[in-house]
């Protein structure tokens, strides 16, 4: 295992999802969210399924339709478009810190799918990047606010897909998860189009931006799977945290963001919880 090579790209997969959600971002400001959502899962899985046909695989998996594959769709429709939504309405830099409780959401539902074993310390290192989760949303007395609950939906939508990708089929490759996965984007994207504004033509930069998001997404997502395959998990993983700092970063320059101390602090809270999870779970 080479885990400096590891680490390299997990790092480079959290700047350029990054990237992927700039772009979003600020082509949702010109056309409805549903249309870039139908835009880019049709531009990304006319990529992967490039990729795929030059090495020769089959676009479809035999076992596509099994229930591992059934429920990763489910909550990769849910988690793109929550998530979609809240960059799309709130600051970008928040929606990236609680998609960092991601980690810390699947160690939570992986104690009751597969009964994995915590103790008493990992529970309130769970607990502690829950505070942090509730530091950065600040729900009131009415509840939590529209854009701070699409931004829990989608983190909850992407926790089930890791999930359920965990128990999908080894025999799939990446670029047949690849078109999956961007297929269930353009089924998204129809379900927000009720509700987001009807079809428009988009400007030429628009639809600029939008492929931009899905060849750096690709990129994304293959330096992603190369992590995960070069280095050890337990080593890689913790730079996944990376991408809030990138995030903030285009978040503060291209949006004119600026964090309050609560983001920050809660933000903090949920990497030293997630840090910490992941630690205990190598020495174990």
């Amino acid at each position: 295992m080479d885990n400096t090579k590891g680490s390299f790209l997990m790092v480079a997969a959290m700047a350029c999802f990054a990237v992927e959600d700039m772009f979003l971002k600020s082509a949702t400001q010109q056309v409805p969210v549903g249309l870039a959502l139908i835009l880019f899962g049709l531009m990304g899985g006319v990529i992967f399924a490039g990729m795929g046909r030059v090495r020769g695989e089959d676009l479809i998996h035999p076992q596509w339709r099994s229930k591992p594959m059934l429920w990763r769709a489910f909550f990769e429709i849910g988690g793109r478009l929550f998530f979609t939504l809240a960059i799309a309405f709130a600051p970008l830099s928040t929606v990236s810190a609680v998609l960092q409780a991601t980690p810390l959401f699947v160690s939570f539902a992986a104690i009751f799918l597969f009964g994995e074993k915590v103790g008493p310390k990992r529970w309130i290192a769970m607990l502690i990047g829950f505070a942090g989760v509730l530091l950065i949303l600040r729900p009131g007395p009415e509840g939590l606010e529209l854009t701070a609950l699409f931004a829990l939906l989608g983190t909850i939508g992407f926790a089930g897909r890791d999930l359920a990708t965990r128990a999908s089929p080894a025999t799939m490759t990446n670029a047949q998860l690849g078109v999956s996965g961007f297929t269930m984007l353009v089924i998204a994207g129809v379900i927000a189009l009720t509700f987001s504004g009807g079809l428009v033509m988009p400007a030429p930069l628009t639809l600029a931006k939008i492929l931009a998001a899905a060849v750096i997404g690709v990129i994304a997502y293959s330096a992603l799977t190369g992590a995960m395959r070069s280095g050890e998990v337990s080593v890689v993983s913790p730079f996944r945290y990376s991408r809030l700092i990138f995030a903030m970063l285009i978040g503060m320059v291209v949006f004119g963001e600026k964090p309050d101390a609560w983001t920050i602090a809660g933000s903090v809270l949920i990497v030293l919880s997630g840090l910490y999870t992941v630690i205990r779970s190598r020495k174990r």
